[in-house]
């Protein structure tokens, strides 16, 4: 069928007057099928009517736009049932941004009819190709029919179009939904990361991080553990801690360090210049200046509020504690003391220092920078309780201690020696009741003394120890049978050993002289005559069992062994020097030991200090039991111990100074020498060393004193009988009313 002529026209006007914009207006805004559809008039048919009423110039409808509506009958020649079928095209919106929106979506609503090119009908001449619209979609070409001969403008005469080539295909846009998983998971596992890391943070690493921020802000403070005291055997305090305080300076704080000296001498009982120089500013061995510098030890506490009520730059106080020793000088050489830290440095301080000392404590808290370098309430605060050091209940008697020390220091004095020692015995226990020493010290103001002086003599004190040595042959002739308590022997005025002339000091002029009055005129000859029948191998033996050559074990760090000699090492002089003390190196405590085991029953003891450990929560703990061993048979020692009472009951015996009326004394007496370096020293070592009483001892009393112009035997046995007349008032020691054997020097 052939449309009207009138037919374009109409399509024509109705175009314009939907848009008053012009044909290449409509072009740019994305309406190119208008444009072809006006600009051919009569060539386009049925599908340019309805292109051009699908497309309005704001993308609407001709449903969409009332002006654009035709009602049935509306023009000529037109059909209505065409009209009415003709609806503009589905899918269409009357959004003007939904092309934009097509492309972002990838382009699936109008892809399959804008992608490609539209070739005009044969004869046209023309090519129909999309435009490009803003927001970058592609508009959809116009459909057009083939125009029919004559109808419209005609073809006739145009030259032929070229066929249109296929427009090239827009790229594929990317997938909104895979970009949108992905990002999601990124996001997801960014979260992710950092909330691990937020837990690590704040669980893990929290303790660290917030340990080295309160670090920076910590003070720790010393809390001093108590040292043990200790005590004599009935609790008296010989050594003990009393709380005092320290007086510190910080010299990056003290603002005038002479005028703060001046201030602080009196008080301190220190140099302003000796003060003045602690205060300088310095540096540690790190780099970093010196905040903290000791002035004062030890301080009263009272002298301390004085120094803080001052309010002094720079200057403050802490608790401290201060070493203290009631007595004195008792007992000083057997205690020893501390250093200003408490740390025990000789004596029994330093051989019991790990269990008196005890364990610091420590508090530590936050403070403030600053002005405000206090502590913060509520603050970090952490305290570390201190353990005080374990006490020790010792077995010396304080008041026996101060009368053998006093009575000691008063009878060297009298013959200006240079050393003595005393020691009192408990032949029963082992127990050490006294041990005394000269020269002695203050240990509270030990610093002022020579070492020499605070030296325990009764432990450091080596000495040939001559004729106190002699009972040991005596015992061991007796136990091995070489002699009895009867024997009687012609003796000589002196012996030869190795070349070497050996005298006594009483002339028995070659008269048979009994074992008794061998040891009560203490004489040589009758005593190397005895080791000769031993041997020398046995003579070592019994140095052995009595315990010389080693040390005791009593508890006092530093004690000497002394020396025996072997039997290979003996020389020609040697089989006549070792019998009577020579060519023996001994200490005071070893040889009172050796008596002690003859006044036991032939039982040897160790010798000991230490009688209970008093622990913080006072709990007792006894020492373990000292070491024994069987030296001697009981009844040998009985008889050893009546032989000893003729030097002090025979006429014209060494000892007879010794004697206390009432008790049967039993002692000997001793004259040798003083090894220093093993060398001997110039002058004479004195001795004596004797029990209370022979049928019943209770106690062994030692004294040994170094003369060098010497004399020292005039001080020995006064010394040893003034000690022990005190020891039986003091515990009250019955004499046991037996009268003391009649000695037979010289039997027919």
């Amino acid at each position: 069928m052939t449309p009207r002529s009138d037919e374009p026209r109409r399509d024509a006007s109705v175009s314009r007057r939907g848009s008053s914009r012009t044909p290449r207006e409509s072009e740019r805004d994305g309406e190119p099928g208008r444009r072809s559809a006006a600009g051919q008039g009569g060539r386009s048919g049925l599908g340019g009517i309805s292109d051009a009423r699908a497309y309005t110039p704001r993308g609407r409808t001709v449903r969409d736009s009332p002006e654009l509506r035709r009602t049935p009958g509306a023009g000529s020649g037109a059909d209505p049932a065409a009209r009415s079928r003709r609806t503009p095209r589905t899918g269409r919106s009357a959004d003007p941004f939904r092309p934009a929106l097509q492309v972002l979506d990838g382009g699936r609503a109008g892809a399959a009819r804008t992608a490609a090119r539209r070739t005009a009908p044969a004869g046209t001449g023309r090519t129909i190709t999309p435009r490009p619209v803003r927001g970058g979609d592609v508009a959809t070409p116009v459909r057009r029919r083939p125009a029919e001969p004559g109808g419209g403008r005609s073809g006739a005469g145009t030259p032929a179009r070229r066929p249109a080539r296929r427009p090239r295909r827009p790229p594929r846009l990317a997938d909104t939904h895979r970009r949108l998983r992905l990002g999601t998971l990124l996001v997801l596992a960014m979260f992710t990361t950092i909330g691990i890391r937020l837990v690590a943070l704040q669980v893990v690493d929290a303790p660290e991080y917030a340990g080295g921020g309160v670090g920076d802000r910590l003070r720790t403070v010393v809390l001093p553990a108590p040292r043990g005291t200790i005590y004599d055997r009935s609790g008296a305090a010989l050594a003990q801690s009393v709380e005092a305080r320290y007086v510190y300076a910080d010299p990056e704080l003290v603002e005038d360090p002479a005028g703060t000296a001046g201030a602080l001498s009196p008080l301190l009982g220190i140099p302003v210049s000796t003060l003045t120089e602690e205060m300088k500013q310095r540096k540690r061995p790190d780099g970093r200046p010196s905040r903290f510098e000791y002035l004062a030890r030890g301080v009263e506490i009272n002298t301390a509020e004085k120094i803080t009520e001052l309010n002094l730059a720079g200057i403050g106080t802490g608790r401290d504690e201060r070493r203290e020793v009631p007595g004195g000088d008792l007992a000083a050489n057997l205690l020893g003391f501390t250093s200003q830290d408490r740390v025990g440095l000789e004596g029994i301080e330093a051989r019991y220092d790990e269990l008196l000392r005890g364990v610091n404590g420590e508090r530590e808290y936050e403070v403030g920078k600053g002005e405000l370098a206090a502590e913060i309430p509520g603050g970090y605060s952490k305290v570390t309780e201190a353990r005080p050091g374990s006490s020790l209940q010792l077995t010396i008697d304080r008041d026996l201690q101060f009368m053998v020390q006093r009575i000691l220091t008063k009878r060297m004095q009298e013959v200006n020696g240079t050393i003595g020692a005393a020691v009192v015995l408990d032949v029963r226990s082992g127990e050490v009741l006294a041990q005394a020493s000269y020269p002695t010290y203050d240990a509270a103001d030990w610093r002022r003394y020579d070492a020499e002086d605070r030296n325990d003599a009764a432990t450091s004190f080596v000495v040939d120890p001559g004729s106190v040595h002699k009972p040991i042959v005596f015992g061991a002739g007796l136990e091995e049978g070489v002699i009895t308590p009867e024997t009687a022997w012609p003796t000589p005025y002196f012996i030869r050993k190795g070349g070497e002339p050996f005298r006594d000091t009483h002339n028995a002029q070659g008269r048979r002289l009994s074992v008794a009055g061998m040891l009560g005129f203490s004489s040589n000859v009758g005593t190397i005559r005895i080791a000769d029948r031993l041997g020398a191998e046995k003579v070592y033996e019994y140095q052995l069992r009595f315990g010389l050559g080693r040390p005791t074990g009593e508890g006092v760090p530093g004690e000497a062994s002394g020396r025996v000699l072997k039997p290979s090492e003996y020389s020609g002089s040697t089989y006549g020097s070792v019998p009577i003390g020579h060519s023996v190196d001994v200490t005071p405590l070893q040889m009172a030991a050796v008596y002690a085991a003859i006044a036991n029953d032939g039982t040897w003891i160790q010798p000991h200090l230490v009688r209970e450990i008093i622990g913080p929560d006072g709990r007792r703990k006894p020492v373990p039991a000292p070491q024994t061993r069987q030296v001697l048979r009981p009844e040998t020692a009985a008889a050893l111990r009546t032989l000893l009472e003729a030097p002090v009951t025979i006429e014209q015996g060494t000892a007879r100074q010794a004697a206390i009326k009432g008790y049967r004394i039993a002692g000997k007496t001793g004259t040798g020498s003083r090894v220093v370096d093993g060398r001997y020293a110039p002058g004479e070592v004195a001795s004596f060393i004797g029990m209370d009483q022979a049928d019943d001892p209770r106690y062994v009393i030692a004294v040994f004193a170094h003369t060098p112009s010497g004399g020292g035997g005039d001080i020995s046995a006064p010394a040893f009988k003034e000690m022990m007349e005190y020891v039986l008032r003091h515990y009250r020691v019955p004499a046991t009313g037996t009268a003391p054997p009649k000695f037979v020097v010289y039997p027919q």
